[in-house]
C-alpha cells in the first residue's frame, strides 16, 4: 500500500477551520498502537497529521492502523467528515524530515530514556524553532528530555509531556506534564490542545510517575502480589475492583492491556526514584521473562489465545 499521500490531494486546512486551539499540522513519531491512536485523535478532530515510522514497511502498517481506527469512528458515527477526507489529511512516511512543516510533534516510541531522547533530538533537528514538542512518556522525567532537546536546539522551553492513555480513541484523559523549563505559552496551549481533542487535561508537575501512572501502578503491583501470595485469583481480584469500586476494568486486566513489559519498566524506574513500595513483584518479572506480556502476546494474567 502506498505509504505517502500526495500533499496536493490534501485539504486546504487553516487554523480557522479547526476547533479552537488545535494545531493545523501535527506530527507523530512512531505508528504503533499508541502512536496510531494519537494520530487518529488529531486526524478526526481536523488536523493534518504526519506519522513517521522506522521503515517503509512499518509506515504501511502504521497507515493501515490509523485508517482502521478512522473507519471504526465512522462506523460509530463519531467522524465529522468522510473517511476519504480524513485519509487525505494523513501522511505516513519513514523520513523524519517530513516533520518540517509541523507546529507540534509528539513522540510515541518505547518507554526508554535513551530511545526517547534520541527520538526527540532527531525531531528537533528538522522542525522549526517555533514548533512545540510533546513526549508521550508515562513516567520518565520530562525535565531530562527537555534538557536533551535544549542541547540540540537551545530551546528546552518548547517541550512538555502529553501522556495519552491506551486505547486512545476510548480514553477521555490526557496528562499534561509541565517541565521546569516549559514556556508560559506552552503551559496555556497544551491543555487547550487536549480540550480541542474532546478529552480532559490533568495538569501535573514533572515528578516520577506523574499522577495516573503512579497511582495506577501502585494498585496494579499490589494486585500482582495478591495473586503471588494466593490471596485470590486474578479474575476475583479484578471483580472486587470493578464491582466494589466501580473501576471500568480491573488492575490485572489493565496490566494486560498496557503490557507487562511496559509496567515492569515503569516499576523499575519508580522503585529507583521513589523507593521499595514500587519494587516489581517476582510474578511480574517471571511473566515478562517467558514472554507473557498481555494482549500483545496472547497471554498475561489472562489467556487470550
Amino acid at each position: 500500500m502506498q505509504a505517502v499521500i500526495d500533499r496536493k490531494k490534501k485539504l486546504n486546512m487553516t487554523d480557522t477551520t479547526l476547533p479552537t486551539g488545535l494545531p493545523a499540522h501535527v506530527g507523530v513519531l512512531g505508528g504503533g498502537r499508541m502512536g496510531a491512536g494519537i494520530a487518529h485523535a488529531f486526524l478526526v478532530s481536523g488536523s493534518e497529521v504526519t506519522v513517521v515510522e522506522a521503515s517503509p514497511d512499518a509506515a504501511d502498517a502504521a497507515r493501515d492502523r490509523v485508517l482502521d481506527q478512522v473507519q471504526a469512528s465512522a462506523d460509530r458515527g463519531k467522524l465529522a467528515d468522510s473517511v476519504e477526507d480524513a485519509a487525505s489529511r494523513l501522511t505516513v512516511t519513514s523520513d523524519v524530515a517530513d516533520f518540517a512543516g509541523c507546529s507540534l510533534v509528539i513522540e510515541a516510541v518505547p518507554e526508554d530514556m535513551g530511545i526517547k531522547t534520541a527520538a526527540l533530538e532527531s525531531v528537533a533537528e528538522v522542525v522549526g524553532t517555533d514548533a512545540w514538542l510533546g513526549t508521550n512518556t508515562s513516567s520518565l522525567s520530562v525535565d531530562e528530555l527537555a534538557q536533551a532537546v535544549g542541547e540540540v536546539t537551545g530551546h528546552p522551553e518548547r517541550i512538555c509531556g502529553l501522556h495519552f492513555f491506551n486505547p486512545v480513541p476510548a480514553s477521555k484523559l490526557i496528562e499534561v506534564i509541565i517541565a521546569d523549563a516549559s514556556a508560559g505559552e506552552l503551559r496555556e496551549l497544551a491543555p487547550q490542545w487536549v480540550t480541542a481533542l474532546g478529552k480532559t487535561p490533568v495538569v501535573v508537575k514533572n515528578r516520577p510517575g506523574f499522577a495516573a501512572s503512579r497511582l495506577g501502578l501502585a494498585l496494579g503491583l499490589e494486585a500482582m502480589r495478591m495473586v503471588e501470595e494466593g490471596v485470590a485469583s486474578a479474575e476475583d481480584i479484578d471483580n472486587a475492583m470493578t464491582l466494589g469500586y466501580k473501576h471500568p476494568v480491573g488492575p490485572l486486566a489493565l496490566t494486560d492491556i498496557v503490557g507487562l513489559d511496559v509496567r515492569l519498566g515503569i516499576a523499575e524506574y519508580l522503585s529507583e526514584e521513589l523507593g521499595d513500595r514500587f519494587t516489581p513483584p517476582q510474578i511480574l518479572r517471571d511473566k515478562v521473562a517467558v514472554g507473557e506480556l498481555g494482549h500483545k502476546s496472547g497471554k498475561g494474567f489472562y489467556d487470550y489465545n
